[in-house]
């Protein structure tokens, strides 16, 4: 346990205890640092929410939900990128020309911590420290201590829990000046984020310091910039945590032929454009006597028009000024704001527009960071003159610059950082996002790229009334021995087994059956199954059921074939599934697995989806991973012809909410959009005849098989979103249905998701401006509805959905369903944190605040007729 450090003698003596630390630490191998790199990262990840809540509250700037998104980065997505890194040992190495490269840790990190990002940046610098054997020395804000030390302490206890030397990683207790300066002198390298004084003082302490500087970020808004898209993309950046972030637009300059245009869509979004008054007012208080105003940092704009002496509606996103000098004396605009407040200027030519950006960045933000809006296939020449008269390390093309910068986000080329070197142009050391030590300024131009897509099935789908027995038969091939049959105790008792055992006696191939699954599978029902699948050890596994048996079926079948899998491990919550940490093993090692649905919902059978419910902690996990998908699904209707009309009404519902919500999805396509319209329209046509015809609506029930089958190989690629991550929760607290769940929030997730109003898109979109709207139109359009716009189509859109829901009885509100309002109400806050870290909620296309998913669920508590505001 290291001493407290208070003063300048308590810090020489940690000093010393951590140099000794060091020594041991880098004796450590590739295997055993990579160790403690990922536990580091992952301590970070699953405490993202409490540590951003902390820092909001103690330094009261920025927006909780984005400090989330922050941690998550500097936590998971870094390590993503590092976690193959070689950083011990060898590194390069040529045998014939007789060189080797030898990896050797600094010592003593110094890391002077910001008071904007204190959590997320202290996450990256001491996973940096981590993964490169040093040990790091933290010196946080003073008005950010308690946020930044706890990052560090989590961190600490992890390795050291792990088998790392105690005492890797230290902090300043009561952080100052004088203390600050003594870190940075008695390290062995700065590792410093702040100020343009702080880094000033960084390279004259006499340490060699990797320092990064202000900056100033101007965009230049070409004649040929799709308007909407560039309009978006500021907004996304500039009001991520209220524009704190030193790599955020701080002018725009918007060319004469599109600034009528830019100016409508920042209306369009919620944008204030300043009067005369006002602008005067916020130029008064935003820059006091020369110098930034800390108090206007990190807050909305309604705060920060309040300060100005005026009054706004607390939904405005951003304050823009139009403003014409770029000279720091002229207008106080120009200079760097860290907050929502945006200078835009109106010039005549490209030429123009470039000199103004020149200028802003010379007198403050040199080797930060500029960039551009233009069609890349016609303005190349003008966005090359651009990149090349800009003193910037890094140049942005059609990229929001608060996440274009820091890298991996919407270029996979950049490597992820939240200390962005500003090269000699910014007195730096460090010419890109810090990682290597360079003696030559290294200039990134970034393009935007969006991530690879993909479209995963089965790779066998049979489906056809009375296809079980023939689809069964090409097992014959197969040369299959044994199988283990997992079912529910309901179907069982029925004889739905005896369909399948009948056939596979026929083939010669010998089963067990496992019908201990819940209703709503628990991780016990898992365990149960796995080690009676161990010791009957089949080669195929069938699941013959609803969603429930499937899911369980799918954890079972990577239990049984991976033992040493950690089921937290494949819990754990992923921005890009491409990208996740945690990589699910290869199935099909021992056993293939056939899923065989008995009711039209869930479409499991189809997709990559489980979702397992942790009975001791009563967490219901939603797992994904394409590995899980079945190797053969099986769509017989006539294994439907006795569902209870409850679980027709609550599955038919949830095909619907799949259809709909894959269709609106951040990552929906050209392959999946017509899968999502199919089904939605089957449902509309097929789901009350299927629910008041019972066994005799046979053709109703196979047009709702294959709507369920549709709908699940939609949103198996395209994902889902909010409904199913708010119908997650209010399911494992109060025991709803699945089905019925999404069916009484649907309507109100619609509602969110179609609006004009301005509002952040997901951060993987495949779209460059919201598409919901249209996209719930052509739904109403395909099942047939008609209206003067894109809003009355939606409205006849709920309606419809709403006769659907009367249909088949589902309840017009949760309270109606009969949870009490007092215990609703006492876990709100916690269900609707819990639904946006859900991971669902990614893929919506209006990426929530955590208030608005707790209007969402009242709104769907009381209905229509009772609205209660937060």
């Amino acid at each position: 346990m290291l001493n407290k450090v208070t003063n300048i003698e308590e810090l020489t003596v940690t000093l010393e205890a951590m140099r000794a630390a060091q020594q041991e630490f880098a004796k450590f191998t590739q295997e055993q640092v990579d160790d403690l790199f990922y536990k580091a990262a992952m301590v970070v990840n699953n405490a993202r929410i409490p540590l951003a809540k902390m820092a909001v509250e103690e330094t009261g700037m920025g927006l909780v939900e984005d400090k989330i998104i922050k941690n998550h980065y500097a936590s998971e997505i870094v390590f993503n990128k590092y976690r193959n890194v070689k950083s011990c040992g060898v590194l390069e190495e040529d045998a014939a020309a007789g060189i080797q490269k030898i990896a050797e840790p600094i010592g003593v990190i110094g890391a002077v911590i910001p008071t904007t990002n204190p959590t997320s940046t202290a996450c990256f610098k001491i996973l940096m420290a981590i993964k490169t054997r040093n040990a790091i020395m933290i010196s946080a804000h003073p008005r950010a201590k308690e946020c930044t030390n706890y990052t560090a302490k989590i961190m600490r206890e992890v390795i050291e829990e792990a088998g790392a030397p105690k005492g890797l990683i230290g902090w300043v207790d009561t952080p100052s000046l004088e203390l600050t300066n003594a870190v940075m002198k008695e390290t062995d390298t700065i590792l410093a984020t702040g100020g343009p004084g702080m880094v000033k003082a960084a390279y004259s302490s006499g340490t060699p310091a990797i320092g990064v500087g202000a900056g100033n970020t101007p965009i230049i808004l070409h004649k040929t910039a799709k308007v909407e898209m560039a309009v978006n993309s500021i907004i996304l950046s500039k009001t991520f945590d209220y524009g704190v972030i030193c790599a955020s637009e701080q002018a725009i300059l918007v060319d004469a032929s599109i600034y009528e245009a830019v100016k409508s869509e920042l209306k369009k979004r919620n944008v204030l454009i300043l009067n005369k008054k006002q602008l005067e007012a916020v130029r008064n208080v935003v820059i006091i006597d020369g110098v930034l105003n800390g108090k206007i940092v990190g807050q909305p704009a309604w705060k920060i028009a309040e300060m100005a002496g005026f009054d706004i509606a607390k939904d405005v996103k951003m304050l823009v000024g139009e403003v014409a000098e770029t000279d720091f004396e002229k207008e106080p605009l120009a200079r760097e704001k860290l907050s929502v407040v945006l200078a835009m200027y109106k010039t005549k030519k490209h030429e123009e527009a470039v000199e103004k950006a020149w200028h802003l960045v010379e007198q403050g933000g040199l080797g930060h960071t500029s960039g551009i809006y233009a069609d890349e296939s016609v303005a190349k020449a003008d966005i090359e003159a651009m990149s090349a008269r800009m003193r910037t390390t890094t140049f942005l093309v059609n990229q929001p610059t608060s996440h274009g910068a820091i890298g991996d986000l919407f270029n996979f080329a950049l490597m992820p950082s939240l200390t962005l070197g500003c090269g000699s142009w910014g007195n730096n050391s460090v010419s890109e996002n810090v990682g290597v030590k360079h003696l030559l300024n290294i200039k990134t131009i970034t393009k935007r790229r969006e991530n690879m897509l993909w479209f995963h099935l089965p790779p066998k789908v049979y489906q056809k009334f009375g296809s079980l027995a023939p689809a069964l038969s090409t097992l014959a091939g197969e040369n299959k021995k044994k199988a283990f049959i997992v079912t529910d105790k309901v179907l069982f008792d029925l004889g739905f087994t005896s369909k399948v055992t009948d056939e596979l006696d026929k083939l010669g191939i010998q089963y067990t059956i496992f019908a201990d699954v819940n209703p709503d599978p628990l991780l016990s029902d898992v365990h149960k199954g796995t080690e009676a699948m161990n010791a009957f050890q089949p080669d195929l596994i069938i699941a013959l059921g609803g969603g429930s048996p499937m899911d369980a079926a799918k954890i079972m079948h990577i239990l049984y074939e991976y033992p040493e899998t950690n089921f937290p491990d494949l819990a754990t919550r992923f921005m890009d599934i491409m990208k996740r940490v945690h990589k699910f093993p290869k199935l099909g090692i021992k056993a293939n697995m056939v899923a065989i649905p008995t009711t039209a919902g869930t479409g499991s059978e189809v997709t990559p989806f489980a979702v397992i419910t942790d009975d001791k902690t009563g967490v219901k996990y939603p797992l994904a991973d394409y590995e899980l998908t079945p190797d053969m699904a099986i769509i017989d209707p006539e294994l439907m012809l006795t569902m209870p009309k409850s679980v027709c009404a609550a599955s038919g519902i949830d095909v619907l909410t799949h259809s709909l919500e894959s269709l609106v999805s951040i990552v929906a396509t050209d392959y999946t959009i017509p899968l999502s319209l199919q089904a939605t329209k089957l449902v509309f046509d097929y789901l009350p005849e299927s629910y008041h015809g019972g066994a005799d609506a046979v053709y109703a029930k196979e047009r709702m098989a294959n709507a369920s089958a549709i709908a699940g190989m939609a949103f198996s690629n395209a994902f889902l979103g909010i409904c199913h991550s708010l119908a997650h929760k209010i399911g494992a607290r109060f025991h709803i249905p699945h089905g019925i769940a999404n069916a009484m929030l649907i309507n109100e997730v619609i509602r969110y998701n179609a609006t004009d109003e301005p509002f952040r898109m997901g951060t993987f979109a495949q779209y460059e401006e919201p598409q919901a709207i249209r996209r719930y139109a052509e739904a109403a359009e395909y099942v047939g509805i008609t209206g003067r716009n894109d809003e009355e189509k939606i409205d006849g859109l709920i309606a419809k959905i709403n006769e659907l829901k009367n249909e088949v009885g589902v309840p017009k509100s949760i309270q109606e369903f009969g949870i009490a309002e007092a215990d609703f109400l006492a876990s709100l806050d916690t269900i609707a944190e819990e639904a946006f870290d859900d991971q669902c909620t990614g893929a919506n296309p209006r990426y929530p605040l955590i208030s608005d998913l707790k209007q969402i669920y009242l709104n769907a508590f009381y209905g229509e007729e009772q609205r209660v505001q937060i």
